[in-house]
């Protein structure tokens, strides 16, 4: 096919885009175009239109439309919008804090256990405060896990314990005490009003305060949580979005294994 973009090889494509200055893309490299969706507390009529239309242009976008909105309810009207994004970032200038290890499946990190620690792990999970969501702790504990990625209790040298969810941060410690835990896992669905860092800070100062902080490894997950945020928090790692079974069993392994060299 001729003509326009289709002709475009990939070598040409490479040739028009700039990491320094990467902007969002739509139809065509660099053109900018941004979907945005939200809700203003205003009736659904023109005026509402308008004003989604305002809000975007002082955001700084061109060529502001509305293509869809529509009455949640009495005085509050949802609205999804398009426009150009006129910034750009430097791509080659990001750095991200990331959890090192080296990720290994099921039976890498069964065998890794063996041969570097000798015994098996013992690893306590839940949802704590009043966080009742358990798809995240489920994904990594749960023997059938998520996605193929198998949970932590169908490994052969992790005993692994999931509380489930709504469990108070000094029961989730006396637990760990009883089980005589080497990981806690705490899992973090319900941020509103960033409750999950209040919630998260309580537990690290409660763990601190009995002496146990630095006898435990204790990770932190949810669709919020960053490994930044996580080790800010006093936490040792942080998975987000994305991460299985087999990427907070690796580093278990490899953290545990190092504090016993």
């Amino acid at each position: 096919m001729s003509g326009g973009l289709y002709s475009m090889s990939a070598n040409d494509f490479d040739k028009t885009l700039d990491l320094t200055k990467v902007k969002p893309y739509g139809d065509t490299l660099n053109d900018g175009k941004m979907q945005l969706s939200f809700t203003l507390p205003v009736p659904a009529n023109e005026e509402a239109i308008e004003a989604a239309k305002q809000l975007l242009k002082k955001l700084a976008f061109e060529n502001p439309q509305v293509v869809f909105y529509k009455e949640l309810t009495d005085g509050f009207t949802f609205f999804n919008c398009y426009g150009n994004c006129k910034q750009s970032v430097d791509f080659t200038s990001i750095l991200v804090p990331k959890v090192e290890s080296n990720k290994m499946n099921m039976k890498e990190t069964d065998t890794f256990i063996r041969q570097h620690i000798g015994r098996k792990i013992v690893v306590i999970g839940a949802s704590t405060g009043t966080d009742a969501h358990t798809v995240g702790i489920d994904a990594i504990m749960n023997m059938k896990g998520y996605a193929g990625h198998y949970g932590l209790e169908r490994y052969e040298m992790i005993d692994a314990y999931n509380l489930g969810s709504q469990v108070p941060n000094d029961e989730f410690i006396v637990k760990a005490i009883e089980l005589k835990a080497d990981v806690l896992l705490v899992s973090q669905t319900v941020t509103q009003k960033d409750v999950h860092i209040g919630n998260l800070v309580e537990l690290i100062e409660m763990l601190e305060a009995e002496g146990l902080r630095d006898k435990l490894l204790v990770i932190c997950g949810g669709p919020r949580i960053t490994h930044e945020l996580a080790r800010e928090l006093g936490y040792d790692a942080g998975f987000g979005m994305n991460a299985y079974a087999d990427d907070v069993a690796s580093f278990i392994a490899t953290q545990l294994s190092r504090s016993i060299i």
